[in-house]
């Protein structure tokens, strides 16, 4: 197993262990020690893609005709260009006040460097740096302790969503607020973290609320608008505010789009990719129109698409020899990919570590002892910026500015960002030029000033900010990782120009090799190829660069893989989260469905007593039941014969544990219930059921069950001692799937009917008052019992979902796999030839954890 070399974290660059068990740690169902992987845990609740098709919402679509449909359609398209807009004014806001506040940090501390060093009074100076950088990481850390969510890029989190995974508060609108306004703290606070990553979380929860026209964090927004109320519609919208986020950050409508479609969704059809590229076009146009306007005085003419802007590269004029690159440089290109692979491998890996150490000896601890390392780590950096830039810089000769690509963010020249500390006129300080100006323009250094930078000077700035960085990520302020992975890739390149033109007489383009340094690098960390491919290139507004940023990406990517995963994925897999990969080994074919299945059913009948519902929702914390009834009738069809029997005994005897447990909490007592009103009310009520008449007219019954679809079956039903095994358990056939919030609804509402009543006297909701709480659907807990009649029955069959998809116990894993990820599915029930159900099978059960540790039990009982 190769490792990276000798360094202090090479367990963690290795891919994972192959130490397990016992028992495969009761198959991943708790964590492991300290020193070991944390698992993906149990309690991430999976969002509901698919469309629950009960009658509710076969009345809406009843009442839906060409015309409504179209109106729906227009209304998706405004919403679509809204997201856009309004991302991109969220972008010109955190760029506006980044930029105002850098620059008179800048300027004052610049102005006492020039001063304090005649005078001798260069600690004052830092004293000045320190103050404002540590009170706007300060800033900065409250925002994150409203809101811990709003820490990071958000990257990781909007992957799990798209993914499918619901993470709480990860789109609130206070999240939003902590976001937006702590980023631009946290940039200004001079931290080696960039706006973009933040800014495409930020784009991500404009898409997911705007629509919806109500908050949880404010109350009082909240208009009577129907539509979108469902994970599937707000899913595509958080889809295109993702995408409207990195076309605003980089001005790369296109690859926000891919960028949407690569790292999140795992649902795509044509008509989304249309409203997703239409949204970051909007983005790109309202953010490039006014900081055109601001920065130039020139509004409509459209010269600033992005948030990050490489510039234009291109050769003087009259230099015949120039060339932007060559064949030739392609083989330099490939191991400069290598070596960035290399890095990001070994970043990841030492970010991984520091990580966990977070995990495990700091986030226990009081929420300022965050706040405390945050200002450490500002406080060390700016140590370092200083220290190097007044000790390591060197002066060096400052060529004849150029007339091409000199244009900054703003309406500065390249030449006016150049820091002249302790050196004359005609020189520059190379290290302070790096350190003491924005990372926006000291990228715009690297990619495309004339004037060389020390070899020294390089390396000594990318080992600063490479270890700088990797400590950073992490900190509890927003942050992204972008341009720090772009700028410290960008040295590298540089350094890898200087020492091939300089050293060695070659005649190359060093803004060139500056670029191909800083994707090599972002790729070994992100491990991302397509959608940075494209990002790189509207960002550079070069097509000739698509093959050599592509070949270098591919490289980085290829060779970071056989070490480590993306850090995006590896913070993913920190927070334990069930993210499912885009498809599964070759080997997981081995098992089928019923090997992976989860065969421990809570189930409900049709007809279900109140008392028993409130049993089921409160001792369990599945987010779906099988409604099925028990063939009481058919059980002699059922049983006859042996092929039938033979063929369902193993999955009859996994579930003889569970049925039985099932059936004796079900037939307790109503004081075991944890609510002492509840308790009361079956203390004082008796139902009293009136036996039929020996005369009654068959006809009459048949009238009144002429609205009950499945048989009455109560779950006080159950066996007794004296039933055989035969008859304690009838096979359950199965008829669909219910969740959690559509039961805790029901009983709110008072859906239900007596037991001397039809079902057709239970009163009907609409598909408006089943979503009218969306996303938030009240608990249970919230419940008050007092209201109800435990012996009231509630008939679950108009608002189940009677069509869910179902696979057979044969069918193989990569089967079960496509069509649950694909379909962005929540539960996946498994019947049997019989239309018994006999499993289920979510998330969890579909991780590549949980995958290997069922395919060596496998290999274990084989």
């Amino acid at each position: 197993m190769a490792c990276c070399g000798n360094c202090f974290c090479c367990q963690c660059c290795c891919r994972e262990g192959e130490t397990r068990t016992p028992e495969e740690l009761t198959i991943l169902g708790e964590l492991r020690d300290e020193e070991d992987e944390i698992l993906p845990r149990k309690d991430y609740e999976s969002l509901d893609y698919d469309r629950c098709i009960n009658e509710p919402y076969v009345e809406v679509l009843e009442g839906m005709d060409n015309r409504k449909a179209k109106k729906y359609e227009a209304v998706r398209w405004i919403m679509v260009f809204t997201i856009g807009v309004t991302v991109g004014l969220v972008g010109l806001f955190v760029d506006f006040f980044v930029r105002l506040f850098t620059k008179v940090k800048f300027t004052l501390v610049g102005d006492s460097v020039e001063k304090c060093t005649e005078k001798g009074c260069l600690p004052l100076s830092l004293l000045e740096l320190l103050a404002f950088n540590m009170t706007f990481v300060f800033i900065a850390s409250v925002f994150v302790l409203i809101e811990p969510v709003a820490a990071g890029s958000g990257i990781p989190e909007i992957k799990s969503y798209l993914n499918g995974v619901k993470i709480p508060g990860i789109v609130r609108l206070r999240t939003f607020v902590c976001k937006a306004a702590g980023v631009l703290f946290s940039v200004a606070g001079g931290l080696f973290v960039g706006k973009e990553g933040p800014m495409i979380h930020s784009g991500a929860i404009v898409g997911a609320g705007l629509p919806q026209f109500q908050s949880i964090t404010f109350k009082r927004i909240k208009f009577d608008f129907p539509y979108f109320r469902s994970d599937r519609d707000k899913r595509d919208f958080v889809s295109a505010g993702a995408a409207a986020g990195v076309a605003a950050a980089f001005g790369a409508p296109i690859g926000g789009t891919l960028f949407s479609l690569e790292e999140g969704s795992s649902f795509w059809n044509q008509a989304l990719t249309w409203k997703v590229l239409f949204c970051s076009m909007s983005a790109t146009f309202t953010l490039n129109f006014f900081r055109s306007g601001i920065n130039f005085n020139k509004w409509g003419s459209f010269q600033l698409p992005g948030l990050l802007n490489f510039g234009e590269f291109k050769c003087q004029d009259g230099d015949k020899n120039c060339h932007l690159w060559t064949v030739v440089d392609l083989a330099f290109f490939v191991l400069m990919g290598v070596v960035g692979g290399l890095l990001g491998a070994l970043f990841n890996c030492m970010n991984k570590c520091l990580a966990k150490y977070r995990i495990r000896h700091i986030h226990p601890k009081a929420k300022f002892i965050r706040v405390l390392e945050s200002l450490l780590v500002t406080m060390v950096t700016t140590v370092v910026i200083f220290a190097a830039s007044m000790l390591l810089g060197e002066c060096r000769d400052l060529s004849s500015p150029t007339t091409h690509n000199s244009t900054l963010s703003g309406s500065e020249d390249i030449n006016s960002t150049i820091r002249q500390f302790f050196c004359s006129n005609k020189t520059y300080n190379d290290m302070a030029t790096l350190f003491f100006n924005p990372q926006e323009a000291a990228i715009h250094q690297l990619f495309h000033q004339d004037g060389t930078f020390s070899p020294v000077t390089l390396s000594v700035f990318f080992v600063l900010y490479f270890l700088l960085a990797c400590w950073t990520y992490g900190v509890s302020v927003p942050s992204g990782l972008f341009v720090p992975s772009l700028l410290c890739g960008a040295a590298f390149g540089r350094l890898v120009a200087n020492i091939l033109k300089v050293k060695l007489g070659m005649d190359i383009y060093s803004g060139t090799f500056a670029l191909i340094g800083a994707a090599a690098f972002l790729g070994g960390v992100v491990r991302m190829t397509i959608s940075l491919t494209v990002i790189l290139i509207e960002s550079t507004n070069e097509i000739t660069y698509g093959l050599p940023i592509m070949i270098t990406l591919m490289v980085a990517k290829w060779t970071g893989d056989f070490f480590n995963k993306g850090i995006y994925d590896v913070h993913i897999e920190l927070r334990g989260v069930p993210l499912l990969e885009w498809e599964t080994e070759v080997e997981m074919d081995k098992l089928t469905a019923s090997d992976i299945m989860e065969p421990n059913l809570t189930y409900v009948y049709p007809h279900t007593r109140v008392q028993s519902l409130v049993s089921i929702l409160r001792t369990t914390v599945y987010h779906a039941f099988p409604v099925v009834t028990e063939n009481r009738q058919n059980e002699r069809d059922f049983m006859k014969g042996n092929i039938l029997v033979s063929n369902n005994i193993r999955f009859k005897k996994s579930t003889v544990v569970s049925r039985a447990g099932e059936q004796q909490r079900r037939c307790q007592s109503m004081k075991s219930y944890p609510s002492s009103e509840l308790r009361n009310v079956c203390d004082e009520q008796s139902a009293v059921v009136e036996p039929a008449e020996e005369g009654e007219d068959l006809l009459q019954q048949m009238l009144e069950r002429r609205h009950a679809p499945y048989p009455n079956l109560y779950p006080d039903q159950s066996p007794s001692e004296e039933w055989t095994m035969e008859e304690r358990f009838r096979p359950l056939t199965f008829h669909g799937l219910i969740l959690r919030s559509q039961l805790v609804n029901l009983l709110i509402r008072g859906v239900c009917y007596a037991e001397n009543q039809s079902s057709a006297t239970q009163p009907r909701l609409s598909f408006a008052e089943m979503t009218e709480d969306y996303p938030r659907y009240p608990d249970i807990h919230d419940l008050d019992l007092a209201l109800l009649n435990p012996r009231m029955i509630v008939d679950v069959t108009p608002y189940m979902n009677p069509c869910p998809y179902t696979v057979s116990p044969n069918t193989r894993i990569s089967q079960v796999f496509n069509l649950f990820r694909t379909m962005g599915l929540r539960h996946l029930p498994v019947v049997n030839a019989v239309g018994e159900i006999v499993g289920i099978i979510t998330r969890h059960n579909l991780t590549h954890e949980f995958l290997v540790a069922k395919l060596r039990q496998h290999y274990i009982t084989v």
